[in-house]
């Protein structure tokens, strides 16, 4: 089975997810990408999938990085260097026998290299709604744990009546019959 590798376009992402563009355009624009990186986050946690999230240095110039965060690996291209090219390359690098490139980028130029490389393409709206339908999941799934505890704990006896069948069941247990 292959491992799945989601390489994320982060400010085509920004640019997609109503929410950050709205922040985008809002002029907090560092604010827009620190929530991308808490969503995917969240996301990969939900989804056990590795994440390569690449952001493009047209934004902040002269800041080429990659650096660990939130258990995913957070990329910035050099100044000379776009994110699309960059992913381009790393999907060609990354996808093989053993792992499944999946790209999240809405851009049309961008997806058929993605697609010669053998890579998949999921758009920005898509993977928005994915996000979303994993918070949803995981919510249900913790009412369901909460509920079943609930139930667990729940009995018709009181501690006291517990107690006392303990201690009649302790001394039936160690109670002897008497030799008739």
């Amino acid at each position: 089975m292959k491992e799945n590798l989601l390489i994320v376009d982060a400010y085509n992402m920004i640019g997609n997810w109503p929410h950050l563009n709205k922040l985008k355009q809002a002029g907090r624009l560092a604010d827009a990408r620190d929530e991308l990186l808490a969503e995917l986050s969240e996301y990969k946690k939900y989804r056990d999938v590795n994440m390569i999230v690449v952001f493009d240095a047209m934004y902040v110039p002269g800041n080429s990085k990659s650096f660990r965060k939130f258990d995913m690996e957070i990329v910035w291209t050099s100044k000379d260097q776009t994110a699309d090219s960059y992913i381009e390359a790393l999907s060609r690098q990354k996808q093989d026998r053993f792992t499944q490139v999946i790209v999240a980028t809405s851009d049309q130029a961008e997806q058929w290299t993605i697609f010669s490389a053998g890579a998949l393409r999921i758009p920005a709206r898509e993977l928005l709604g994915d996000v979303k339908r994993a918070k949803q999941e995981v919510a249900l799934e913790a009412r369901k744990m909460t509920d079943k505890s609930h139930a667990i704990r729940q009995t018709p006896w009181d501690p006291k009546q517990l107690l006392a069948l303990e201690k009649l069941r302790d001394h039936l247990m160690n109670h002897k019959p008497d030799d008739q």
